[in-house]
């Protein structure tokens, strides 16, 4: 396992590149078919390709198949390899996308070869990997739930929470607006009464946007990055922000949007046009996926460790399937800390007993 993981981290796949993780789903791709997987690449046009892959048993199986969802796109930036190597150390593995979630997909691949040479796979299994989940999914969501809606249950291979690895059975849904004010430029001392500040309506604006959060709800709203302005001396005609929303709860949703769309302007010579919107549905607590999380629990125990549940306030693929109503269970994947950050890690020790409890879960 730590040497096909050395060899996928050592492809570099940010995001952003499509050649480059082009290059990460051939090297999967090609594991695969060894696999007998029988591989199918959607070629994409300004992402890398999306990779599933069929493996079926002999005789075909039976049942619905199970969904082994994930992402081979990282955060990281082509040559982050160069100031942030792969090395194994004190028990931990480092290097960029080493968590989140190279380490996933090769639990899957581990999974497989082993219920097949124990001959123990009994239902089909599809194996999905995306290249556009760390900007959003723009390309690959309707697949996700063309395939989710044909399946059992999904499993995502996303890591585990906090430092035991809780398994994820809720997730809050994730939006990204984008505010734009337009006022009128003018010259601060000589025509100050004739200008209308676009940034002095964008500050009102963003204190409005404070009056939206709950955090007893689960609901958050962040405008992280604001910009306007041209020079000091003169009035800004343009400003903007780009606006993070998180709820926890679908219902929530509509009227969030609308409080963004009726905002208003205080300067009425000034004009707003809020773009955006929602783009992941929550992944609520439902029934049928803490049935799915009670199972691995019981099977965590028999195989020698406890497991918890946990929720994040961080998206994945898998708001997609469970707001289908498709039981999802998240955080499957490795151990460890330190995703998107310099100091990505995975925990050594926790690989083959994770792994064992996915192939425990699929059978």
């Amino acid at each position: 396992m730590l040497q096909m993981l050395s060899e996928l981290v050592h492809v570099e796949s940010p995001s952003n590149d499509k050649a480059a993780v082009d290059r990460a789903v051939a090297l999967v791709a090609g594991w695969a078919e060894s696999l007998r997987g029988r591989v199918k690449i959607h070629h994409q046009q300004e992402f890398g390709d999306l990779l599933e892959v069929h493996f079926t048993p002999r005789g075909g199986g039976r049942g619905a198949p199970l969904l082994l969802l994930g992402h081979l796109d990282t955060v990281w930036e082509m040559g982050t390899l160069s100031r942030m190597p792969w090395r194994q150390e004190s028990g931990r593995i480092h290097g960029p996308g080493v968590l989140d979630m190279k380490s996933g997909v090769i639990m899957a691949l581990t999974v497989v070869q082993a219920l097949q040479e124990l001959h123990a796979l009994s239902r089909p299994v599809i194996l999905l990997l995306h290249s556009d989940e760390e900007v959003g999914s723009p390309c690959s969501r309707v697949l996700t739930e063309r395939i989710a809606r044909t399946c059992e249950a999904v499993y995502v291979l996303e890591p585990g929470q906090g430092d035991e690895g809780a398994y994820k059975t809720a997730r809050k849904g994730v939006g990204n607006y984008r505010l734009d004010v337009t006022g009128i430029a003018a010259h601060s001392g000589v025509d100050f009464s004739n200008g209308h500040s676009a940034i002095l309506e964008l500050a009102y604006q963003i204190e409005r946007l404070r009056s939206f959060i709950d955090i007893e709800r689960g609901i958050t709203v962040n405008p992280g990055v604001i910009a306007g302005g041209t020079r000091s001396n003169v009035i800004a005609a343009h400003a903007w922000a780009e606006i993070d929303l998180r709820i926890a709860r679908t219902s929530d949703a509509a009227r969030i949007d609308q409080s963004f769309r009726k905002l208003t302007p205080r300067d009425r010579t000034c004009t707003l046009q809020i773009s955006g919107g929602l783009n992941r549905p929550p992944m609520e607590r439902t029934k049928p996926t803490i049935q799915l999380f009670r199972k691995a629990r019981s099977l965590a125990a028999i195989l020698g460790f406890s497991l918890e549940e946990a929720s994040t306030g961080g998206g994945s693929d898998g708001n997609f399937t469970a707001a289908l109503g498709i039981p999802t269970l998240d955080g499957m994947g490795a151990v460890g800390a330190g995703a998107h950050a310099p100091h990505e890690f995975i925990v050594v020790e926790h690989l083959v007993p994770r792994t064992a409890l996915l192939a425990a879960m699929m059978l």
